[in-house]
């Protein structure tokens, strides 16, 4: 059995040391290191220097620009852009600005928001694909309900949105105040 050259690995580790470069905070070495997320640059030094960053930067995810499209913080062209969370509409003149709009429609409803009176309850959908009701005057109203809002008024507590919950026989209707959920008839 041949044995292994081992300067070939050094060597290989000594350019990857180089192509990290040195750290900005204590001048060591930076090298490859391994976490529970996964690979990263750290300092060799650690743990009396903790500087670390990504292995892989947040490199441009621009997909098209769309045509005719301004940003309407910057005027500057909307595009189609690819992120953690799937695609997104965005701004060109990123990071200067940050205006991102939803690929994905949002349908009003002819519900006012109960606890603000002042949005409208459109629906959503989560990074999973389930739907959702929220206010419509997010951040400054944080109203949200997870089943399909119904007009009416609770019975106990006289709360203006009822929520319908289930399907077919099983449908019954709740107060969409979280703190009464008091379930009452269909009539």
């Amino acid at each position: 059995m041949s044995k292994i050259n081992q300067s070939l690995f050094e060597t290989q580790r000594q350019g990857l040391q180089q192509a990290f470069g040195a750290c900005p905070d204590c001048e060591a070495p930076l090298q490859l290191r391994h976490g529970k997320s996964g690979a990263f640059v750290g300092c060799s030094q650690y743990p009396q220097c903790e500087f670390s960053k990504p292995l892989h930067e947040h490199e441009e995810s621009q997909i098209k620009v769309i045509d005719g499209s301004t940003c309407p913080e910057c005027t500057a062209p909307l595009a189609i852009k690819k992120g953690r969370y799937g695609l997104f509409i965005g701004c060109t003149n990123f990071p200067e600005c940050h205006h991102i709009e939803s690929t994905k429609e949002q349908s009003e409803t002819t519900f006012a928001c109960p606890a603000c009176q002042q949005g409208q309850l459109v629906k959503r959908s989560n990074r999973f694909g389930k739907s959702f009701y929220a206010c419509d005057a997010y951040p400054k109203c944080k109203f949200v309900v997870n089943q399909t809002p119904l007009s009416g008024e609770c019975q106990k507590c006289h709360f203006k949105l009822l929520m319908v919950k289930g399907s077919g026989e099983s449908k019954k209707l709740m107060c969409a105040d979280k703190k009464c959920a008091h379930v009452q008839s269909k009539d």
